[in-house]
Order: structure tokens, then C-alpha cells, then sequence
């Protein structure tokens, strides 16, 4: 197995070398937690769930860290309109983030670090950067970066560092700082504002200081993989390159991967636009979070992906062509010898997933090779050419996959009273051959979001759709 990524900063496509023998670091830039995320905030943390879930089923050992901004401007601002504190806001979002999460299979990180709690962290950090001259106080008591003293800076995002910063989150003129080009590591207090009494003074962070601190803490001065979104290469990630290197003399990330914007109606979805759609929301008017997980990662990460309700349909058809061969194997019952060409076909759709995985994880072809097997299944079942045991290892290779992708429907989900209730009549409505209520009660069943047919194995059923798991 030989993994290849796309590395943003050097802009080659290299194997993955492991930096450590025992384990991959990943860090993955996570949710400000000033309002809910949307579902291009989630396409990010998707396509690094799939990176995670991926080396991991390469028998990997992963430590996967995203962190939690829990201070910056716009919590502050948002808290004070809202007449709480950064930490109440803070944590409703953060409840919110991790129940659509939940919802759509994202993977629980093995660490969620919350910048407030990694104070002492930033503030080590930011005395060094001091001591070593990277840095320098203005006469408020902020702390700024100063560009000039790491020449290297621009490389990620291959801008002149001569030329001024865009999309910065504090005004140039806010604070008093020697170029406009610096940005902020430590901010001075200002009433109203949180802060915190320090060995470098008193105040609160900048947002970029945040995580590199976060994930030194967790993962040491140089780790494997850095994820974020596109947008988040200039300044965010070009400002956390500079700190951490000129703090520790050392390579802070072996590999950057970014992730395209996700767009709505032709347009780039932001909350600064007002051009999103939540993940609660779309959950809320009958969506389902497997079809819209599927649809978040079915694109390669790095070209566009585009948000429509044709986007979402063609998402739930592939879903519901997966859980009817979940159903179809399921159900199957077949008195004959195993099929012996099965396992070579079996071995074969995982090899082809993996390798598409394997090349800068292309989902687009590992999906093919997964249809590709369920077409191949299908014809099979139709010639009663597979006998129940093959059956039971077919679907067994399919929820294999399933390690990656998860969208399969659930194994052995249990069914609610009524629902099994209904089944059970129905079964007995068709053995005394009461077709009338056969169909009454296959037409209850749809309603409560169950397809059924009738097929030579007998009564198969399938969600169509489901309740929102948080």
C-alpha cells in the first residue's frame, strides 16, 4: 500500500511517509463556535473524516485532533448581543456542531482542543517567538508577528510577502503594529472583552496562535497532515507555518490538504453572504443524513462541489441503489454450493476501492468500484448464482467498505414496535393470501418511511427514510 496526497505547499502528489513509526497526526482546522456550522464548513470536516477513516482502514493507527475556536472576535461580538458570555455561546454552538456531526457519521476526533483551555500553551509559545525576535509588543501590550524576519513566508500560498494581507480577521489599523503585513498573536484588553492576566501581560489570543499551539500540544512540533478548507490557506495556515517554524526550527506540517469551497447557486457558500444551508435545517425538512453525507463526499476534495436539491436527489438515488443490495443480500436464501469465482470478485472491488483511495483519496473512482460490485451482485442474485453463505460474504465486503464510507444503513438496526408490528402482519396477510391487506399495510409501511416488495426470498424491507440521529 503506498498512499499518495497532494501536498498544497510544494504542490506535488507524494507518498506518505509517516513522520513516527507509531502513529499519522492529523490536525484539522474545526468550528468557530460563533453561530452552527453549514454544510460547506462540513464538507472539510468530511473529507478529513474520510482521510481518517481511510488510514485507518489501512490498518493505520491515527491521532486525529480538530480544535475548538472558542475565542475570537466574532464570539465576542456575538455574545455580546446575545447578553451571555463567550462560554455559553460557545458551548451551544459547540453542542450544535457535535450533534450534526452525530447525525452525518463524522468520526469523533480523538482530541477536541478548545483554545481557552490551551492558554498557557499560546502564551510559551508566544515568549519564544519574543525572545527569538519574531515578535514585538506595540505600546497597548498587543503582540505582533513581525513578516519581515521570516523570509520564507508566502510559500503556501505563493503570494510576495511584500503585498498586503486579504482577508485578515482584525482591521489593519485596530491595533498599532509596526507593518500592515503583521498579524496579531496576542491581543490587548479592551473593555467588554475577555482576557487573561499572563507572564507576556494581559489579553486574549489571536486566532492564528491558536492553532498552532493546539496542535503542538497534541501532536509535537512536526506532524504528518494539516486539513482546512481553501479559504483558510492565506492567511490562517500561511501564518501558522510561519510561528510554529520560527518558534521551533523545525518543519511544522509534512503534507497540507485543502479542501474546495462548496457552492450554492453559483456562489461560494459563506455565513458572511448568507449563502448557506445548515446541516439541523436540511435534516429538519426531511433530508437524509446518510444521502447528504454521501452527497458532501462524493466529489474529489479538491475540485468544487455544488449544493442543489438535483445535487441531493442523485445523492439519495445512490443511497437507496446501496441500501436495496443491502436488502437484496440480506434477505437472500440460496440451498446450493458456494459461488467459487465470488471471492476473486470480492478481492478484486476491494483492491480497485483501495487503490482509488490510495491515489490522493479519489472518491469518485473508489465509488465506481463499489457500484461496480453491487452490479455485479445483482446480476448474480437475479441467477440465483450465489448460495446464502456467499451472500452473508458479500455483504460482509460491502460493510467493509462501509469502514470508509459510511453510508450504509445501520447493521441490525433495531425496528420500532410499530413498524415490526406491521411487518409481521403483513407477512401473515400474504400467507393467507389477503392481498387487499397486503397492500393496506405495505401502503402504512411507506408512510412511515419503509419499502417493501415481495421477492422469491420473501418480504424484503428498507428505510427510506429516517429519524435524525444527534
Amino acid at each position: 500500500m503506498t498512499l499518495r496526497l497532494h501536498d498544497t505547499l510544494t504542490g506535488q502528489t507524494r507518498a506518505l511517509v509517516p513522520l513516527r513509526a507509531d502513529r499519522v497526526g492529523v490536525y484539522s482546522c474545526g468550528p468557530t463556535v460563533y453561530g452552527p456550522a453549514h454544510i460547506g464548513n462540513f464538507r472539510s470536516f468530511l473529507f478529513a473524516d474520510l482521510l481518517v477513516r481511510h488510514l485507518r482502514w489501512r490498518g493505520l493507527r491515527v491521532t486525529w485532533v480538530m480544535n475548538i475556536t472558542d475565542v475570537d472576535d466574532k464570539i465576542i461580538r456575538g455574545a455580546a448581543a446575545a447578553g451571555i458570555g463567550i462560554a455559553e455561546l460557545g458551548e451551544r454552538h459547540l453542542e450544535r456542531f457535535l450533534a450534526d456531526a452525530t447525525a452525518l457519521r463524522m468520526t469523533r476526533p480523538d482530541v477536541l482542543p478548545r483554545a481557552t483551555a490551551h492558554i498557557d500553551q499560546i502564551v510559551d509559545l508566544i515568549a519564544i517567538l519574543l525572545e527569538r525576535g519574531h515578535a514585538y509588543r506595540t505600546d497597548d501590550g498587543s503582540i505582533f508577528f513581525r513578516i519581515a524576519s521570516w523570509p520564507a513566508y508566502g510559500r503556501l500560498a505563493r503570494l510576495d510577502p511584500e503585498g498586503m494581507r486579504g482577508g485578515e480577521r482584525v482591521e489593519a489599523d485596530e491595533y498599532g503594529k509596526d507593518d500592515v503585513r503583521d498579524f496579531a498573536l496576542w491581543k490587548a484588553p479592551k473593555p467588554g472583552e475577555p482576557s487573561w492576566e499572563t507572564a507576556i501581560g494581559p489579553g486574549r489570543p489571536g486566532w492564528h496562535i491558536e492553532c498552532s499551539a493546539m496542535s503542538m500540544a497534541h501532536l509535537g512540533p512536526s506532524f504528518d497532515i494539516h486539513t482546512g478548507g481553501v479559504d483558510l490557506i492565506f492567511p490562517h495556515h500561511e501564518d501558522e507555518i510561519a510561528q510554529s517554524e520560527a518558534a521551533t526550527g523545525q518543519p511544522f506540517v509534512a503534507t497540507w490538504l485543502h479542501c474546495a469551497h462548496l457552492q450554492m447557486g453559483g456562489a461560494k457558500m459563506a455565513k458572511s453572504s448568507g449563502n448557506i444551508a445548515r446541516v439541523g435545517d436540511l435534516l429538519e425538512s426531511g433530508v437524509s443524513p446518510r444521502a447528504l453525507r454521501f452527497g458532501l463526499i462524493s466529489v474529489h476534495y479538491r475540485a468544487g462541489l455544488s449544493h442543489s436539491d438535483e445535487s441531493l436527489g442523485a445523492a439519495a438515488a445512490a443511497v437507496e441503489r446501496l441500501d436495496a443490495a443491502v436488502a437484496a443480500l440480506t434477505t437472500y436464501r440460496e440451498d446450493r454450493a458456494n459461488d467459487p469465482t465470488l471471492p476473486e470478485a470480492l478481492d478484486a472491488a476491494r483492491q480497485a476501492f483501495g487503490a482509488a483511495l490510495d491515489d490522493d483519496l479519489n472518491i469518485s473512482a473508489a465509488l465506481g468500484a463499489v457500484f461496480d460490485l453491487v452490479r455485479e451482485l445483482n446480476r448474480r442474485m437475479e441467477r440465483r448464482a450465489l448460495s446464502t453463505a456467499d451472500a452473508g460474504r458479500a455483504l460482509a465486503a460491502l460493510r467493509d467498505l462501509d469502514r470508509v464510507l459510511a453510508v450504509l444503513p445501520d447493521e441490525e438496526a433495531a425496528l420500532e414496535p410499530e413498524i415490526e408490528g406491521l411487518l409481521q402482519a403483513r407477512e401473515a396477510a400474504r400467507a393467507a393470501r389477503d392481498w387487499a391487506a397486503s397492500d393496506r399495510l405495505r401502503d402504512e409501511l411507506a408512510v412511515l418511511g419503509m419499502a417493501v416488495e415481495d421477492t422469491r426470498d420473501g418480504q424484503r424491507w428498507r428505510r427510506t427514510g429516517e429519524a435524525v440521529r444527534g
